[in-house]
């Protein structure tokens, strides 16, 4: 969430804005937007710098003007059949190499995770024209920085028929837990009920409010076994976003390390 560094929006140059959204709203919709980039291709922008570069800097343009449909039926009030690009969606961006770019990433497909990010409205003669500067940063800084949208663990369930349950009590047990978690075998003619996929619980303990099962199951976790779940913004792959954090508190353990050997021993 706070340190696995990603590429974002941090300086929107206005050249025209005659859009309802003011220039303060749409410069903070934008840095929002995902960009599909990988930040390891580089470096952090100098504190201090105005002007970017082909290392630290990715260059976005956003030029659109709306207009009428003069072939538009006259009795129609769909805006979409109207007007034309009355509406800025995030495919609308473009990105515009800056020095050698083109020659330093020659197949670089840079541009926003989803093409269907709503940004802004308009209506016929308004127009948005601006530049925008991607730099690299972290989520410590500003939340637009952070690669995922969830980062979340649990332990794993476990989950204990400590007797055996038959039939109309299988079903019913079956239908306290979440789907799969709970299977319902036919042995000798009969329905018993056996522990499936014991991942797939959530813990509801919908069990316990039925006197006749709640003595029949024994609900625990397994201190040692965690469930991570990672969901990315879509800017990297969840494997690699967990690669670069693991890296990332490898190196906080090694300063720590040196500077414990650098603090003499009294």
């Amino acid at each position: 969430l706070p340190e696995v560094p990603t590429m974002a929006v941090e300086k929107v140059f206005v050249y025209n804005n005659t859009s309802i959204v003011q220039d303060e709203i749409l410069a903070h919709r934008l840095g929002l937007i995902p960009i599909r980039a990988d930040p390891r291709l580089f470096e952090y922008r100098n504190q201090g710098d105005e002007e970017g570069t082909e290392i630290d800097t990715l260059q976005f343009q956003l030029k659109i003007k709306c207009s009428r449909n003069p072939q538009a039926a006259k009795e129609s009030s769909d805006p979409n059949e109207l007007y034309f690009n009355h509406k800025v969606y995030s495919k609308h961006m473009t990105w515009v190499p800056l020095g050698n770019q083109t020659d330093l990433f020659p197949d670089a497909d840079f541009r926003p995770v989803h093409d269907d990010i709503l940004i802004a409205l308009l209506r016929p003669g308004q127009e948005i024209d601006v530049l925008m500067h991607c730099v690299k940063g972290i989520g410590k800084d500003h939340a637009k920085f952070s690669p995922v949208a969830t980062a979340s663990y649990r332990l794993l369930p476990d989950i204990t028929l400590l007797e055996p349950v038959e039939d109309e009590a299988a079903e019913m047990l079956q239908k306290c837990f979440s789907p799969g978690v709970i299977e319902i075998q036919n042995i000798k003619g009969k329905k018993v009920a056996r522990v499936a996929n014991a991942r797939l619980d959530t813990f509801s303990r919908e069990v316990f409010r039925h006197e006749g099962l709640k003595n029949l199951v024994r609900l625990a976790r397994v201190r040692n076994h965690f469930i991570f779940s990672v969901e990315s913004t879509g800017i990297l792959p969840p494997d690699v976003l967990v690669s670069e954090a693991i890296k990332i508190l490898m190196g906080k353990c090694q300063r720590f390390l040196n500077e414990l050997d650098s603090v003499p021993m009294e």
